[in-house]
């Protein structure tokens, strides 16, 4: 302890947390358990379930599409919720709506599916965001339009902006084009610059921007950066109601969106016999069906938990953390003398987040299957994560899987419609086809760290 507060002294500044953690995580500790998966999904507070179930039973909700008390009262709820998100970005209610989904993917989605894309126009991306981004380059295609990706740099997996500046000057006036990044990376923990939002709309492009992984640990003031839509999910801010994210989107922007079908909750009129239907204004026009209405209160207190603790003490905790699990990672051997892990991403804690990905490799060389590596993990209670986090091209990057190899691969007439993981595999003769990640986050702690840093050394680190 005495060598990580001396390179950490602002750790303790955030004891506030070991307070938390023992009132309303106890859990954690009581079942010996270290969760290092916060990427993937944050953990919930004793108290939110608490005032979530105080407020189920306490009030009668009802399907929010009528008038009547119980729908009014869900109306009301779901109201605060909007609010409660809005001052939580720092966002105007005159620029910004905000749209509940099931997760950060279906909000990308609703992107995808209504963007007006048409040939000529451009959907550009970096090399390492999440799939459900990647997906929104089928709907570019289908509507001819172009999709281009900018690659990352190894060793620390970021843009260059030689690579980007130019792809970003290269639009035509008065066509659609759509740029999309992650604020910061689930596979690298790489946090790119939101300076990039000024760039491009500079330029005349609509900017969306994947804030799933960075919003838990950073602070995203949207009175300051102005994306054109951003995409959420709240379990991974504060754990609980999972099955609910949201878009939020400028006003202007959502206008320029045109739905491809329309549902229930999302209309004024429809009809049959008249083969006609009229979209409601604003966020109604896009949250299909009926919304997880119970779950609204429990978005309103998740986020007061949040801002009752304050980000910036959340931040300098994972930061603390982050940067002595580098020092200590970097700094492991093989007993040949030859580093016991490579990380895929920045080394250090500068412009990165709390998402760290590497690999063990053997003093043969050979990396040592990430699969071993859960599977060990999980025997001691301790959890991480494992494979390529729905981010290929983060993990083409950081394993040296050309793209050669991937189109010689798919290319081959039994992997037309069906590849499974052992398949590809051989496809890149035997290459590491994933990685491990350990990702810290609003819990987390000193003894998490050296729990797993201890776990590490059992593969024959010194």
């Amino acid at each position: 302890m005495t060598s990580f507060a001396a390179a950490y002294p602002s750790y303790e500044s955030t004891a506030i947390l070991d307070e938390l953690r023992a009132r309303e995580y106890a859990r954690l500790d009581r079942t010996g358990h270290a969760y290092l998966d916060y990427t993937a999904g944050n953990l919930y507070a004793i108290s939110q379930v608490e005032r979530h179930l105080a407020l189920l039973r306490e009030h009668v909700f009802g399907n929010p599409h009528s008038t009547n008390p119980t729908s009014s009262l869900t109306m009301d709820f779901i109201g605060q919720a909007r609010r409660a998100v809005l001052r939580f970005f720092n966002a105007s209610p005159d620029e910004w709506v905000v749209i509940f989904t099931a997760n950060a993917s279906q909000a990308l989605k609703l992107v995808g599916e209504s963007y007006p894309f048409a040939p000529g126009d451009r959907f550009l991306l970096t090399f390492d965001n999440h799939n459900s981004v990647n997906g929104i380059r089928e709907f570019a295609r289908a509507k001819g339009a172009t999709a281009t990706y900018v690659p990352v740099r190894l060793p620390e997996m970021r843009v260059d902006e030689a690579d980007l500046t130019p792809e970003i000057e290269r639009v035509r006036p008065g066509q659609h084009n759509l740029f999309a990044y992650p604020a910061q990376s689930n596979f690298s923990g790489v946090q790119h610059p939101l300076e990039w939002i000024d760039l491009a709309h500079a330029k005349g492009w609509d900017v969306l921007l994947d804030a799933a992984s960075f919003a838990p640990t950073n602070r995203l003031d949207l009175a300051r950066w102005h994306p054109d839509f951003v995409a959420l999910s709240f379990y991974k801010i504060f754990g609980y109601p999972t099955g609910v994210g949201c878009l939020l989107a400028r006003n202007e922007a959502l206008g320029r969106l045109r739905r491809p079908w329309f549902a229930g909750g999302t209309i004024t009129v429809a009809s049959v016999q008249g083969d006609k239907y009229y979209l409601a204004e604003g966020a109604a026009a896009f949250e299909d069906g009926t919304p997880d209405y119970l779950a609204m209160p429990a978005v309103e207190i998740g986020l007061q938990h949040i801002e009752s603790i304050g980000l910036d003490i959340i931040h300098e905790r994972v930061r603390c953390l982050t940067g002595w699990l580098l020092d200590n990672l970097t700094a492991l051997r093989q007993t040949n003398g030859q580093p016991l892990a490579r990380i895929y991403g920045p080394p250090s804690t500068d412009r990165r987040g709390a998402t760290v990905t590497f690999n063990f490799y053997g003093a043969d060389g050979r990396a040592i299957d990430h699969r071993v590596v859960e599977a060990r993990a999980n025997a001691t209670n301790l959890s991480l994560r494992t494979g390529c986090f729905c981010n290929p091209g983060g993990g083409e990057v950081a394993l040296d899987i050309s793209g050669t190899e991937l189109a010689s691969c798919f290319r081959q007439p039994e992997h037309e419609t069906h590849l499974t993981i052992d398949d590809f595999r051989l496809c890149i003769d035997g290459k590491s086809s994933g990685a491990v990640r350990v990702s810290l986050g609003l819990v987390s702690n000193l003894a998490d760290v050296d729990r797993f840093l201890a776990f590490a050394r059992a593969f024959g680190g010194r």
